[in-house]
């Protein structure tokens, strides 16, 4: 193709564009006890690797690699069978209990205050879920007084006969999780779960009022009750919770890569939707309290679908829903992260589900080596580079139509600025199958800035993944052709690439990958 039929985009950059300050916690992730999460991901006494607790210090050092901000536990649909007193105490006295929601046999040999534990090894804050399934407002208010209180109770001062002395102070709750779904121990209506969760908020911001607290919204923008959920569920808790979660997940089962990479049109309308509902609620109720979101389940998931339906039921730590990603997995994760930034104002916490083994960034083989999946990467550059506020860009890009979308742009990108470190940083992917994409970018409000690097993760195959076996085939590199010239950055993004265009002063430093 000659040049002067290259696609081409085009993009402004401004400071007063600021669409809000992007909470760190955005780039939170999640563990749940299903599959190897928990058992043979975080933990593996046996392992040669193992530290003095039995937790992999392999998989903690490439957890410190993503610097997760916060962590959702223990679930997920777990929660909602989970006797939280089961994964306290003496290990050795633990029950064993059949895990309803997975199919598995739980040990409880980790619970509340093991995954404290090693969630402070990776520097990480916890994001608690309390079982509104099985149990209700009683349990949840002795749990937050057996993590958050100092002593002088029973539950607290039981946390300290345990070997915990100071509390955990746990600042983040959900009030249990995908109630609306049939599939969840303990199903409600929008309105039986609005009555339970609003006095199971009154009853934990008692025990102690410096907690946020996250009401459930609908498990996926497809429930057919979706919004009218939201609006339900918020008529009854608006005052008393701080966010109202949503969950997604993607995949590419018709094998069509141009629609795929679309869907996270898909996110930015859900997200919109209920920012919407939110705002209806606010109005209605004369609140002057704004309602932020948070995204605490999302992902691709779709790989392991076959494989599940296999598994044999009651064991300990199935291979259950272990994804291999492809490079078009590891594109619309991007482009989903750009989704969530687009409205950073609104959507404060997000957990990319899950963090180990189960359609996680991070592999691990039982005794053996961890890796990195396609996936890791741009979850790892939008964690350590997304921090700051996000700016709105003026976009003009190539469209095109898929099976499901139209006007697809080509260009999807998101903009941070970091004021204190005078740095801003480019999200972009090119969702193009065939051709690069030449971009010009207006920075002229960024005088004195030059281009400090420009990461680029593609492949030639789209399907490429990272195994055992072939740990590094998919990986990021430096050197992109990026150049910033009287104020216009002109650069070059190849078909089917992720790219981080990083701009400094002359003292930033380059980071290699």
């Amino acid at each position: 193709m000659t040049s002067n039929l290259q696609p081409k985009a085009k993009m402004i950059v401004d400071k007063e564009f600021v669409i809000g300050a992007i909470d760190p916690r955005l780039y939170g992730s999640f563990i749940e006890h299903v599959g190897r999460a928990v058992y043979g991901g975080i933990y593996e006494p046996g392992h040669p690797d193992a530290d003095e607790q039995g937790f992999r210090k392999d998989v903690t050092a490439l957890i410190k690699e993503l610097s997760v901000p916060i962590v959702r536990y223990p679930g997920g649909n777990f929660v909602s069978g989970y006797n939280w007193e089961d994964g306290v105490g003496p290990v050795a006295e633990r029950k064993r209990r059949l895990d309803l929601a997975w199919a598995a046999v739980e040990t409880n040999e980790v619970g509340t205050n093991e995954f404290a534990a090693w969630a402070n090894k990776i520097g990480a804050e916890v994001m608690m879920a309390v079982n509104l399934g099985t149990r209700g407002p009683a349990e949840a208010r002795d749990l937050i007084e057996y993590c958050n209180h100092p002593k002088g109770t029973y539950w607290s001062d039981l946390r300290r006969s345990h070997g915990y002395e100071a509390p955990h102070n746990f600042k983040v709750w959900c009030l249990g999780n995908e109630m609306d779904g049939t599939w969840q121990i303990g199903h409600k209506t929008a309105d039986e779960y609005g009555r339970t969760a609003v006095e199971t908020a009154k009853l934990m911001k008692w025990v102690d009022p410096t907690i946020e607290l996250v009401a459930c919204g609908s498990s996926s923008r497809g429930m057919p009750t979706f919004a009218e959920w939201e609006a339900t569920v918020l008529d009854h808790t608006y005052e008393h919770v701080d966010y109202i979660s949503l969950h997604t997940y993607y995949g590419n089962r018709s094998n069509d890569t141009a629609n795929f990479l679309a869907k996270s049109l898909d996110m930015d309308d859900y997200i919109h939707s209920v920012i919407a509902t939110c705002d209806y609620m606010k109005a209605k109720k004369r609140s002057k309290k704004q309602m932020m979101l948070s995204f605490d389940e999302w992902n691709v998931w779709y790989h392991s679908a076959a494989a599940d339906k296999q598994l044999e039921r009651w064991t300990i730590a199935p291979a259950q829903i272990e994804d291999i990603y492809t490079m078009e997995d590891a594109l619309l994760v991007g482009c989903m992260i750009i989704s969530m930034l687009k409205r950073a104002d609104r959507v404060k916490i997000g957990c990319l589900a899950q963090l180990v083994n189960v359609i996680a960034p991070i592999m691990t083989a039982n005794n053996g080596a961890s890796w990195r999946q396609t996936i890791f990467y741009p979850y790892m550059h939008a964690s350590i580079y997304g921090r700051g506020v996000s700016l709105k860009p003026v976009i003009r890009s190539p469209k095109y139509d898929s099976k499901e979308y139209t006007d697809v742009p080509t260009l999807e990108s998101a903009i941070v600025f970091n004021e204190e470190s005078e740095t801003l940083t480019i999200f972009a992917v090119n969702r193009d199958l065939a051709d690069d994409l030449d971009v010009e970018v207006d920075v002229r409000q960024f005088a004195g800035y030059r281009v400090v690097e420009h990461i680029i993760l593609d492949n030639p195959d789209p399907k490429a993944r990272n195994t055992l076996s072939d740990p590094l085939r998919v990986t990021p590199r430096s050197g992109g052709g990026s150049e910033l010239k009287d104020g216009c950055l002109h650069t070059r993004l190849p078909k089917l690439s992720w790219n981080v265009i990083r701009l400094g002063q002359e003292s930033q430093v380059v980071m290699s990958f």
